[in-house]
């Protein structure tokens, strides 16, 4: 009955007068259901805000890393902390973009893919596949693990979509080497080989930013490691240093996950990430090549070119 008068009122545009005359209700009780169907979850109401790009600095990053292509969020559409959300938004519409019959989509994990998904727009695309590409079993972050990023961009989308049904970390180099043997991990693998494009968090290393402490992957004293090794961010858990060098630690040795070479091939790698402490992980990320399309948004981005003039300055003068 709920969904019944929500679809004449928001669907055939009838007010609630007509509502009530047609299912012989009161006018207050249509506007009390119509409440109530919101209340329960049968009414969704999103607001679609135009997002208003920085047009130079999208070019000066393009230019200056040789992306295929960059997104900014203009820092007067972000308002109050809710940077990630608006840089998620640009991040759906992008892919909303690339979207066409029988693509498969990788995914990583993380708080930017979730606000990527939780925008993306209901499309009908049923030959396109998505597809799990790091392991995620034991997260303390389940809203925001690889698998159910995975269901919900599917469901988006009217896609089939492959979870990995490992963990990211696991406690040795021989249990992975084991899992990697499974016929179902490595049908998963396979399918993350045949993507065109990857949708991908940028993860930051310092124990207190550190998603994979917060999800109870690693222990602090491993972030910590992974820092004084030279680390400063990570991509789908592939450590990278502030050059752009993909680290090979002890830790990468017991990882779940596409590899830097699998992810290197794949055509369109997103690399989606905002905020102060996501800009020495961002330039890594950039350098290493391991992303090559970019959506965060201004003062990340300005602060990105900043340090990344910064550190060529001082290894000019270190060389001279």
């Amino acid at each position: 009955m709920l969904a019944h008068i929500a679809e004449l009122y928001f669907v055939r545009g009838l007010n609630q007068s007509e509502i009530a005359e047609r299912t012989s209700y009161s006018r207050s009780m249509i506007s009390r259901l119509l409440t109530e169907a919101r209340n329960q979850g049968i009414v969704e109401i999103r607001i679609h805000h135009p997002l208003r790009r920085s047009i130079a600095l999208e070019g000066t990053l393009q230019r200056t890393f040789n992306l295929h292509d960059v997104r900014v969020v203009e820092a007067s559409a972000t308002h109050n902390g809710d940077a990630l959300h608006r840089v998620g938004m640009m991040a759906a519409h992008l892919l909303g973009e690339l979207l066409r019959e029988g693509i498969t989509i990788g995914v990583s994990w993380g708080s930017a893919l979730s606000a990527t998904v939780d925008s993306m727009r209901q499309r009908f695309c049923p030959q396109a596949h998505v597809v799990q590409m790091i392991g995620s079993l034991g997260t303390r972050l389940p809203n925001m693990d690889g698998a159910e990023i995975a269901r919900q961009l599917a469901r988006a989308i009217g896609a089939t979509y492959t979870t990995l049904p490992a963990p990211m970390l696991v406690g040795d180099e021989g249990t992975r080497d084991g899992l990697l043997r499974d016929a179902r991990i490595r049908e998963v693998f396979a399918q993350a080989r045949r993507a065109a494009v990857a949708l991908l968090g940028i993860g930051a290393i310092e124990p207190a930013h550190s998603a994979l402490v917060r999800a109870g992957f690693v222990k602090p004293r491993e972030s910590l490691e992974m820092q004084h090794a030279g680390a400063v961010g990570d991509v789908c858990a592939i450590p990278v240093d502030l050059h752009g060098r993909v680290l090979s630690l002890p830790i990468s040795r017991r990882v779940i996950g596409v590899d830097a070479q699998t992810l290197s091939q794949i055509h369109t790698r997103i690399g989606i990430a905002c905020g102060e402490v996501k800009v020495k992980p961002i330039l890594g990320a950039l350098r290493s090549r391991l992303i090559n399309v970019l959506v965060t948004d201004e003062a990340t981005a300005s602060a990105v070119l900043k340090l990344n003039q910064e550190t060529l300055s001082r290894a000019a003068e270190t060389n001279s």
